[in-house]
């Protein structure tokens, strides 16, 4: 046999043998997308432990004996369901904090109706985060709490963080869409390239069509988002496991929600084209939402793939924040940081231990027998920040014996501070 003849056979052989491992997946098609169909999400167990509005509060079976006394409460954008966070329960955010002992909750925003179509910034952040937080805050009996913010959540728990700062004990920041302007980020492709007017867009429809956002994410990769992921679906479409994996992501691609339209406008105008957060000029309800009074530790997380919120963006904000900020890097992107192998295996075990070690309350706060030293600093009390402990000082109670003599009621009127918190702090004093 010639060379060439034998390359001629080589070739049909090949031919062969690719129509048979095309038949062969074609099988599997059906089976696909009956597991597409069917994709189960969101399984760790929960109960709904306070409703307003569409909003639901989500409270998260433990999962071990022994919790940590700082609750954490997550708080995810507008535009997707929050089930990014619990896809599947091999790379769960939500399953890993509970691991660790953590008691979590999470808000799930749930569809708008057109009457939300009027809801803005001040109602998401002055209105819901904060009964949320407070919810948490009573049901736990800290003072402060832990915030967690992804995307555009991430951008409400700032200013949240900035109007409320005493509670909230630590906060964090993943992909966090708060200077996202001239950074080659989405938006700049949406708006800066005129793409669509967002005013005129609400006007239209009222909310924000989920899929006009869609539109947009698909902009900034269209072959990716439109035809290479089903290719490589195709390729891998008789793994179970595989075949498991993207049914639930394109769940989470597909069930994508509208945006009630004030807070959508609110967000590109004052959020994107003015940088009102990124520059410290918020305000929401005429209160300016300081970044200065974020006195807390934070930590930022950044994927270093993100496309949707590129990672000079959220390095450019962290530049404008207090001097206590940590931050935690992967190689992954905007998604990849909630659901990647790679995420769960090298970034969550960092992000837990540092919330674990910012979330001790107790005797080892305080020294080993509880005890408060008389002469002490107000902030050795726990949920006294520095700018409680200011308000204190500024009313005559200098230190921990100060405030042990004191009365709540007239205290409370003289520092601007809840009597009932004030009685909390008093008690502690003498235990």
């Amino acid at each position: 046999m010639t060379k060439l003849s034998e390359a001629a056979f080589d070739l049909q052989r090949q031919t062969w043998e690719n129509a048979a491992e095309f038949v062969d997946k074609l099988s599997h098609v059906d089976d696909a997308n009956r597991h597409i169909a069917a994709a189960d999400v969101g399984e760790t167990p929960s109960e709904v432990v306070y409703e307003e509005n569409k909003l639901e509060l989500l409270h998260y079976e433990p999962r071990t004996e022994e919790q940590r006394d700082v609750p954490i409460l997550f708080v995810y954008a507008l535009f997707n369901k929050p089930f990014i966070l619990d896809l599947q329960p091999d790379r769960s955010v939500i399953r890993t904090f509970l691991d660790e002992g953590f008691d979590v909750y999470m808000i799930d925003w749930n569809e708008p109706s057109l009457l939300d179509h009027a809801l803005g910034f001040d109602d998401y952040v002055d209105r819901y985060v904060d009964n949320c937080v407070n919810v948490v805050r009573e049901r736990s009996g800290q003072d402060a709490i832990n915030l967690f913010g992804y995307c555009m959540g991430g951008a409400i728990s700032v200013i949240y963080a900035s109007l409320y700062p005493d509670q909230v004990r630590n906060l964090a920041l993943m992909a966090v869409s708060a200077s996202l302007r001239d950074t080659d980020s989405v938006l700049d492709q949406w708006v800066g390239n005129d793409f669509f007017d967002v005013q005129k867009l609400v006007d239209t429809y009222g909310n924000a069509p989920a899929e006009f956002v869609d539109a947009g994410f698909s902009l900034r990769e269209p072959v990716r988002d439109n035809l290479s992921k089903y290719l490589r679906f195709f390729d891998g479409i008789d793994e179970e496991d595989f075949v498991e994996n993207f049914a639930r992501m394109e769940r989470w691609v597909d069930e994508s929600i509208d945006i009630p339209g004030r807070v959508f406008v609110e967000f590109v105008e004052t959020v994107y084209e003015e940088q009102k957060i990124y520059n410290n000029e918020m305000y929401i309800d005429g209160e300016h939402a300081d970044l200065g009074k974020l006195d807390m530790p934070i930590v930022q997380v950044i994927g270093n793939y993100d496309h949707v919120v590129p990672p000079e963006a959220q390095r450019k904000f962290n530049e404008v924040l207090p001097g206590r900020t940590t931050v935690f890097e992967s190689d992954t992107g905007h998604m990849g940081l909630a659901v990647s192998g790679r995420a769960h295996a090298e970034l969550w075990p960092s992000v837990c231990s540092w919330f674990e070690e910012r979330s001790r309350i107790g005797a080892d706060e305080r020294g080993e027998s509880g005890a408060h030293d008389s002469d002490g600093d107000l902030e050795s009390i726990d949920g006294i920040g520095p700018i409680y402990a200011e308000r204190l000082r500024e009313a005559g109670v200098e230190t921990v014996a100060d405030l042990a003599d004191a009365d709540a009621d007239a205290l409370a009127e003289t520092a601007g501070i809840p009597a009932n918190r004030l009685d909390g702090w008093i008690q502690q004093t003498r235990e």
